[in-house]
C-alpha cells in the first residue's frame, strides 16, 4: 500500500516546496546566525530584537490566505528563536566547563595540601 503525501487545499508549488524543507532551512539559517553571534561581536540586542520581530511576523503571516507567506514566516521565526537559544546554551556549557575546571583545581589543591606532611 503506497502512502501519498497530503496536498493542502489551494497550496502553491512554492508553498509545498517550502513546507517540505522548512525545518532544514530554518536550521541552516539558525546555524549560520548562531555562528556569527558566538564568534563575532554581533550584539545580543539585535538577535533578540530580530527574534521578536520574526515571531510577530509569524503570527501575522498565519492570518493571511497565502500559504507561501505562512511558510516563509514560519521559517524566519523558527530560525530566529533557535538563533537565540544556541548562544544561550553556548554560554551555559562554557560556564559549566569553567566550573568543572575550578572544582578540579580545588580538589587537586586539597590533595596537595593534605599530602605535604607525608615524608
Amino acid at each position: 500500500m503506497a502512502v501519498e503525501p497530503v496536498i493542502e487545499h489551494r497550496e502553491s508549488r512554492s508553498a509545498r516546496w517550502l513546507r517540505e524543507r522548512r525545518l532544514r532551512l530554518s536550521l541552516l539559517i539558525a546555524f549560520i546566525e548562531s555562528l556569527l553571534v558566538v564568534t563575532s561581536s554581533l550584539g545580543w540586542f539585535w538577535v533578540v530584537a530580530a527574534a521578536i520581530v520574526a515571531v510577530v511576523l509569524y503570527f501575522l503571516g498565519r492570518r493571511t490566505s497565502s500559504s507561501t507567506i505562512h511558510e516563509v514566516t514560519w521559517i524566519l521565526a523558527a530560525s530566529q528563536v533557535i538563533s537565540v537559544i544556541v548562544p544561550v546554551l553556548w554560554e551555559v556549557v562554557k560556564f559549566l566547563a569553567i566550573l568543572v575546571l575550578v572544582l578540579l583545581a580545588l580538589f587537586f589543591l586539597a590533595i596537595l595540601l593534605l599530602d605535604r606532611g607525608r615524608r
